[in-house]
């Protein structure tokens, strides 16, 4: 393993030093500390808190993970836009981005090591390029880092905010009006499967946008993340009494002799993706194509000439800014220990 290092220019702990200057997640930093990866002044550190002060020297090694048997890779994933800092794809449902021991099938990162794709180091060796992820029943647009300076600049857009997706789904029941929903996520302690809005949990909020009513109860509705917890779009629905059609680990229930074509997958799909290149500085926006398993379902229940209207991507941004201009936040209380 290669070793990095650099020259503390202020004191500072350490795993925000590290964090300002490879990039990464939190959470990633504080493993790679954790699993003493990490020297300053020539020794180890296993203390994300640890104080650096000005004129230390800050070492650190980037570690292979262990490898899984995995199957192989079997599909294609459309690429929407490449340059040599940046792939952005459209991810379909069914394929888990990362590897990890529970995982047998091939994985988005298989599949960019297959096609050859230069990728950035810093997320470690089974998270080559990943920036951010998607689950796996997700589809939708994705952007991978080429290289580690472009890795860097793009988690600090996702932490600014100025990188984002808008999300389309199709739920069960109408909502009430579009509504802004805030509430901490964290492990839901009754299923572990599943994520819940917990006391302790982390910072959460979910703006959602109501687009068209269609046949029996179903909408169409958007949505937009202001920060990026596991399964967030799908617990704040589930908090206000609604559930993404086809997904029965939150709550949904078919609706018996309407549900043709029947809903194999969760109808949720990330439609538009935003960021600044990390290299030019552009502000660039991309459309995921809506996959045609969902498509169709979309135009089973709603009326197609209303669905071009509504899903027109120069103009559903705007429509979430005026959402969340002038609409109230609805707070959901933690569940109770």
């Amino acid at each position: 393993m290669s070793k990095n290092s650099l020259i503390a220019c202020s004191d500072e702990r350490l795993d925000k030093l590290l964090h300002r200057h490879i990039g990464g997640s939190r959470n990633q930093i504080e493993h790679l500390i954790k699993r003493g990866f990490v020297e300053v002044g020539g020794k180890k550190t296993t203390k994300a808190g640890h104080k650096v002060r000005i004129g230390e020297m800050v070492a650190w090694q980037i570690p292979p993970e262990p490898s899984y048997e995995r199957g192989e890779v079997d599909f294609d994933i459309p690429i929407i836009y490449e340059d040599d800092d940046i792939l952005v794809i459209n991810k379909p449902s069914g394929v888990i981005v990362h590897p990890a021991p529970s995982v047998k099938e091939a994985t988005l990162v298989d599949w960019l090591k297959f096609k050859g794709v230069s990728l950035s180091t810093i997320s470690g060796e089974e998270r080559h390029g990943i920036v951010h992820r998607l689950d796996k029943e997700t589809s939708g647009a994705m952007v991978v880092a080429k290289n580690n300076a472009a890795h860097e600049k793009l988690s600090r857009q996702l932490q600014d905010k100025s990188m984002g997706r808008y999300y389309i789904a199709i739920v069960d029941y109408p909502l009430k009006d579009s509504t802004i929903v805030e509430g901490p996520i964290a492990r839901n302690r009754a299923n572990r499967l599943k994520m819940g809005i917990v006391s302790g949990g982390k910072p959460a909020k979910t703006a959602f946008l109501k687009l068209l009513g269609g046949t029996g109860s179903f909408e169409l509705v958007g949505a937009k993340l202001f920060s990026g917890r596991t399964h967030q779009i799908r617990v704040h629905l589930e908090s206000i009494g609604r559930h993404i059609a086809g997904d029965h680990l939150y709550g949904f229930k078919s609706h018996e002799g309407k549900m043709k074509p029947k809903i194999e997958r969760i109808l949720l799909h990330a439609y538009i993706l935003y960021l600044r290149h990390p290299a030019t500085g552009e502000t660039m926006r991309f459309v995921a194509e809506t996959p045609l398993d969902m498509m169709t379902a979309c135009e089973t229940y709603f009326e197609k000439e209303k669905l071009d209207e509504v899903l027109d991507p120069r103009a559903l941004p705007g429509r979430f800014d005026d959402v969340c201009s002038r609409v109230r936040t609805k707070r959901i209380e933690p569940e109770r220990s």
